[in-house]
């Protein structure tokens, strides 16, 4: 069969990306494929769960998918053991495709119908594998087949036969060095800084002080199993742990501190954001709650970082209506109506807002639910017949030094000033319900605030954290979470999703 310059190209693109993305996690320090193996939903979803919750299994499925996607993209780029490397590839991206397929676990990267990135790559390897491209490997097997058969006259005898090969075979076919030569150089360029960045991150701070206690975190290491406990709000897969958008925006309350707002910013460039959705990400976290503002970062992420986290949208800055259709234009998985503007819906008795959002978002496609800050936003929906696929709802307890429930006009320090009653109005609701502010934006330790939210009637929580927080908390949310599901001792709400 005749050598395809197009299928030459085409195994060097491909080729191309399975180096990239061996490498990539490599380089990373920390990566894990917990986090995607724990989200598996479908055929084989009990063996992937296994894996991701023995460290020697996940460690073994981590450096073989490391190394794996990284030989197997240097062989495809040089055009070493094609038919070999094709067929490891295809086999890797049919696992990868049996753990989340589009149809069970939509990915947020695209908007596919049972064809996803998996099937398009794998199907490019089978043509690989099938059609001969100009390659090192085969311009070595021509070369020792001809010397072989002693066709060593064109060089004098020289053993070699190297000029008894074609020259355009051999120009074409040593092509691949130069383009292994573009990738490293691609390849330090795009993550040189990110390298300078990290090692900057590695030297020690100046202290001054002999007060100045040592600060150090849990990193990924520290991890004792990624969270594997997901549920669903209509055909969305989410974890129950999920990741709060406000310390990450910006938005950040702080009481009387000020300057907490241009701080959070500071900390949180691009990067460091990326970070943290890698870190949640690897400890099974596959949600964050935020604003249409972080879509800009979550695209990039996605983008470049290769990132699979999901967003709800609360389509607040704007019309609500708007922000929806923005939000899910670009990838949401489900929206809401934000907080700040329900309890303003609720309090002018405007039921046409509530009515018109919720019909609007449901035009979209995906679940959409209500937000609130006081229960009595909750209060009205229900009563005037307004029953959104999800409440985001706040809830935590008052067991803190600035909480002030008895106070006329709230300021920033309470988002549940009656717990009780949200626990009590809550459990006769049968929809699945989101606590979100449940530390009081750090006024409460997860090790209370997750309890109380759980055994409350929440089915998931939402929780602020910088990535310096995530492995602890997530340390905790495995240790707690099997002691409060299917039974929580003290709850009265049914588990709704």
């Amino acid at each position: 069969m005749k050598k395809s310059y197009v299928m030459t190209a085409l195994r060097m693109l491909v080729g191309w990306h399975f180096l990239y993305e061996g490498v990539w996690k490599f380089t990373q320090g920390n990566w894990s494929a917990g986090g995607y193996l724990s989200a598996s939903q479908w055929i084989g979803a009990g063996v992937f769960h296994t894996i991701a919750e023995s460290p020697g299994l996940l460690g073994f499925a981590n450096h073989l998918n490391m190394w794996g996607q990284m030989l197997i993209g240097t062989a495809l780029i040089l055009g070493v053991l094609v038919r070999f490397s094709s067929i490891c590839g295809m086999l890797m991206l049919t696992l990868f495709y049996i753990a989340n397929p589009p149809f069970v676990t939509p990915p947020l990267d695209g908007h596919f119908l049972w064809v996803d990135r998996n099937v398009v790559e794998a199907v490019a390897l089978l043509a690989v594998c099938c059609i001969p491209s100009y390659s090192i490997g085969s311009l070595a097997a021509e070369w020792v087949r001809k010397w072989r058969a002693r066709d060593v006259a064109a060089d004098g005898g020289s053993g070699l036969g190297i000029q008894s090969v074609d020259r355009r075979d051999l120009l074409i076919s040593l092509t691949s060095l130069p383009v292994l030569g573009a990738f490293g150089y691609a390849f330090l360029r795009k993550h040189s800084r990110v390298f300078e960045r990290e090692n900057l991150e590695a030297q020690p701070d100046a202290v001054t002080s002999a007060t100045v206690k040592t600060f150090e975190f849990a990193d990924i290491k520290d991890l004792k199993k990624p969270n594997a406990h997901f549920a669903k709000i209509g055909d969305v897969t989410l974890s129950r742990m999920m990741l709060g958008g406000n310390l990450i925006g910006g938005w950040a309350h702080a009481r009387d501190l000020l300057y907490t707002d241009k701080l959070v910013k500071a900390y949180h460039n691009d990067w460091r954001v990326f970070r943290t959705f890698r870190m949640a990400e690897e400890c099974g976290i596959n949600t964050i709650m935020t604003n249409p503002a972080l879509m800009r970062v979550i695209g990039d992420y996605w983008k470049n970082e290769g990132g699979k986290i999901q967003f709800i949208s609360d389509c607040g800055g704007g019309n609500l209506i708007d922000g929806a259709k923005q939000s899910v234009a670009f990838g949401a998985c489900a929206v809401y109506t934000h907080g700040g503007v329900s309890d303003d819906w609720a309090r002018q008795k405007n039921l046409k807002g509530f009515e018109t959002a919720l019909t609007e978002m449901r035009k979209l496609g995906v679940p959409a639910g209500i937000g609130a800050h006081n229960l009595e936003t909750v209060q009205f929906c229900v009563e005037n017949g307004v029953i959104p696929d999800f409440w985001m709802k706040t809830f935590h307890n008052t067991n803190y030094w600035s909480a002030r429930p008895d106070e006329v006009h709230g300021h920033d320090n309470i988002w549940c000033k009656k717990p009780q009653d949200v626990i009590d109005y809550m459990a006769n609701l049968e929809q699945p319900w989101i606590a979100f502010k449940t530390m009081a934006a750090g006024a409460l330790l997860p090790r209370d605030a997750i309890p109380f939210a759980f055994k409350g009637g929440a089915d998931f929580v939402c929780m602020g954290m910088y990535d310096f927080q995530i492995v602890e908390d997530v340390n905790l949310f495995t240790d707690l979470f099997p002691t409060f599901y299917p039974n929580c001792e003290g709850r009265k709400r049914p588990w709704r999703a």
